[in-house]
């Protein structure tokens, strides 16, 4: 091997460790031709094409070659261009230094000019000092009559010019604390203590001036009741000090406020005064004044209901003169009778509050609670009502449970006398109401009705209101009152609707004894009123029971009562009621259904959907959901009632042609009941599962049913949808179509017993209500069932 491929040999190793990449690709290349010529070369007659594969390829890499060559040559162009910026950025800092070594150069030549500056400086000092005392010589001799004549004007009340005057020397102790601190010369630099004991000395008595005008206002805004009724001009004058001061805050932290130190101005000693937040301060205790001086013993025994309506009456007097004369002294941002509401309203709880914890006897505490009830109530009512702002009216009322928090510790103390209504008049009133109601099904006339036209009487809004009140005033006292009331009202009302129930049945025995009565000629319309009303004294029993807390529910030693059960069967009771004397109207036209007259003539069912449509008018008067139950009920019954004369074989089929017959009949009936009913087929109640109207015209299909061996898949189906129905109810079906053999009746009736389907859930049996008549056949007949 020679040299030169020694070398190069040696090179590929180095090559490799430095480009590993290199090598991996010429691997895949290499292996990728070889795959590439193998496939192409598999056989002999290909190698006649080598030269054209050999030139193809030596294309492709002419143009790739050209390609790198193009790429390469722009990256080198970039690599050009970046080293030529990098050589002028290099000059042209090289300038920039050479520039800031030639400043560097000349300010160290003018470091001897500071010293005359420093000269300079020193002069103009002295001159701002001496220019500042000859300006302020005037005002610093002025000072003490001005003082003098300020302390003169506020002992006369002439509260506004001593302001202004007080207002000019606090500016000139401001001007001239910032004219020496100006004069130090440094922006950091701060007043010595030399300066600032000087200033104090020459102002000494402003300080005492503003301790003494403030002591002025507040006398005036303390007495401002009694100077609104004579003359209000001293507390119009007050307002407007306050305002000026709050004003002068607002400008003063506005200016100076942002900085601490520095070369910002500071605040004047003393502010911000914030005298509006003094001005209601005082305003509060001057109220709180009024009952300071109420003592224990001045208040016992009758004396403390005189306390509380002179204390009413007093507190009346003063917002009327505050809603009425005060309110239009003060600008309309002071809110000045929501103030006097609220410091009234901590007064009156703190009040309340020592009254409570004295040794009172049983009138004495009746007394506070009465007043509490319905005088400091009603004096709620109007403070909320006198002003219109959201806020206040919410803090008003919390200041006012607060006060009301008096009254339930002494409920919690004496419980037993704070009973709102014993059990005992609670009941009495409910018995009263119960016999009213009674003597009002009597009446000659029909029942009232509401704005919605429904039926009505007066109990459930006797009870309603009658509980309601009684909650509202017991929680007013506490919630555990309020619900110990509820608790009660609700054992009295399970009570009421029980004698309610017991007072319906023996209602409905008295018609059915004297049907033609007159005093019962109203009997269907006040059973609608009573359920009604039961409907009314469910939505009051459950508004009563979301009102309890549900933290009462074990406190109570007693079984909870349970109204809505009593309702429920109130109702249901009432309901049977209404069926009953629907089925009483309806009983003199059901005798001649099903007959051969009837299949003549098609009576009397016009006659019976004359009796439902009146029936159905009058179920329109009973508030939902009662009046969507009674007419279901009532279609129940027709329907029901309908089957049953069917059940009676009063129509025995002879032919084909009477079947027909009484099959088109049954249609044309149930037209007509399907046309009464038809208010309550469009309605949104949910309709049952099983619709009683349906079974017409299966039965109707059943008998019209020419071929009799199609009985049975006929028979299964009617099973599928009504699997109430019994052997006996088919077997008077086969009877009165008159056609069915023994055989035939015989499978049918195996094929009804072997299927007997469960009844399904939600379903309501119609054929269980349904009975079959006994046969009157004294013997048997020899069949294999009887054998």
């Amino acid at each position: 091997m020679s040299s030169g491929d020694q070398k190069n040999g040696g090179d590929k190793p180095k090559e490799a460790a430095v480009w590993p990449e290199v090598e991996r690709a010429e691997c895949l290349a290499r292996g990728a031709a070889l795959k590439w010529a193998s496939g192409v070369f598999c056989q002999p007659e290909h190698l006649e094409r080598l030269s054209h594969y050999k030139k193809r390829e030596s294309q492709r890499t002419a143009s790739i070659h050209t390609r790198l060559k193009s790429m390469v040559q722009s990256y080198l162009e970039g690599v050009g261009w970046g080293l030529e910026q990098l050589r002028e950025a290099r000059d042209e800092l090289r300038e920039v230094s050479l520039t800031l070594k030639e400043a560097g150069l000349e300010s160290d030549g003018n470091t001897d000019c500071l010293t005359s500056l420093e000269k300079l400086r020193e002069v103009s000092v002295n001159h701002r000092q001496l220019f500042a005392a000859v300006s302020n010589l005037p005002r610093l001799y002025a000072i003490r009559s001005m003082v003098l004549e300020t302390e003169r004007l506020v002992e006369s009340r002439r509260l506004l010019e001593a302001h202004a005057r007080l207002m000019d020397l606090e500016r000139w102790q401001d001007d001239i604390l910032w004219q020496l601190h100006g004069a130090t010369g440094t922006a950091g630099s701060s007043l010595s203590s030399e300066d600032k004991e000087l200033v104090a000395k020459y102002f000494s008595g402003v300080g005492q001036l503003v301790d003494a005008l403030g002591k002025e206002l507040w006398a005036v805004v303390s007495s401002s009741l009694a100077l609104a009724r004579q003359n209000p001009t001293p507390f119009v004058s007050a307002v407007r000090i306050v305002e000026r001061e709050e004003a002068l805050d607002r400008a003063l932290l506005a200016e100076r406020g942002g900085a601490a130190g520095g070369g910002s101005r500071p605040l004047p000693a003393g502010r911000p005064r914030c005298w509006r937040a003094c001005f209601f301060q005082v305003l509060e205790e001057a109220v709180s004044a009024r009952f300071r001086s109420v003592s224990y013993l001045h208040t016992r025994g009758p004396g403390l209901a005189g306390h509380l309506s002179a204390l009413q009456h007093a507190v009346m007097a003063d917002l009327a003169t505050v809603r009425h004369l005060l309110e239009h002294c003060v600008p309309p941002h002071y809110q000045l009778t929501a103030a006097y509401l609220r410091a009234s309203h901590r007064c009156l709880h703190t009040h309340l509050a020592q009254v409570s914890s004295w040794d009172l006897e049983s009138g004495e505490i009746f007394a506070v609670l009465n007043w509490v009830i319905h005088i400091y109530n009603r004096y709620d009512g109007t403070s909320r009502a006198g002003h219109g702002d959201g806020e206040s009216r919410a803090g008003t009322s919390h200041l006012h449970r607060r006060a009301r928090a008096a009254a339930e510790q002494i409920r919690a103390e004496r419980p037993v006398l704070l009973s709102v209504g014993s059990q005992k008049s609670v009941s009495e009133w409910m018995h009263k109401a119960l016999q009213v109601e009674l003597q009002d099904w009597q009446r000659d006339q029909e029942p009232d009705t509401d704005h919605e036209g429904f039926y009505q009487t007066s109990l459930p809004t006797i009870i309603t209101q009658m509980l309601e009140e009684n909650a509202r005033v017991a929680l007013m006292i506490g919630e555990s009152l309020r619900d110990q009331t509820i608790q009660m009202g609700l054992y009295e009302i399970e009570n009421l609707l029980n004698r309610f129930r017991e007072a319906l049945v023996e209602f409905g025995k008295e018609h059915r004894r004297d049907p033609t009565n007159n005093k019962n000629k109203f009997y269907l319309h006040y059973l609608l009123a009573s359920i009604s009303n039961c409907i009314i004294l469910k939505q009051s029993t459950e508004s009563l029971q979301q009102q309890q807390s549900s933290l009462s529910a074990g406190q109570f030693s007693r079984t909870p009562p349970n109204p809505l059960a009593a309702l429920d069967r109130a109702v249901r009771r009432a309901c049977r009621l209404v069926m009953d004397q629907l089925l009483l109207e309806l009983q003199p036209f059901l005798p001649g259904l099903l007959t051969r007259p009837w299949l003549v003539q098609g009576e009397p069912v016009p006659k019976l959907c004359s009796v439902l449509e009146s029936h159905l008018d009058l179920y329109g008067r009973v508030r939902p959901p009662c009046r969507e139950r009674l007419q279901e009920e009532a279609q129940w019954l027709m329907v029901v009632e309908y089957v049953r004369a069917l059940m009676q074989k009063k129509l025995v089929c002879r032919s084909s042609e009477e079947r027909r017959q009484l099959a088109q009949q049954m249609l044309l009936d149930d037209q007509l009941l399907r046309e009464v009913f038809h208010s309550l087929q469009e309605s949104e109640v949910s309709v049952p599962e099983v619709n009683p109207l349906a079974l017409l015209p299966v039965l109707a299909d059943f008998i019209r049913l020419k071929d009799p061996g199609m009985l049975t898949l006929e028979v299964s189906g009617l099973a599928a949808k009504y699997p109430d129905i019994s052997e006996e109810h088919v077997s008077v079906l086969l009877d009165v179509r008159g056609d069915v053999s023994r055989d035939i009746r015989w499978a049918v009736l195996d094929l009804l017993e072997q299927s007997a389907p469960p009844l399904p859930a939600g379903y309501r049996p119609i054929f269980t209500d349904i009975l079959v008549p006994p046969s009157t056949m004294a013997f048997c007949l020899p069949t294999a069932k009887c054998a």
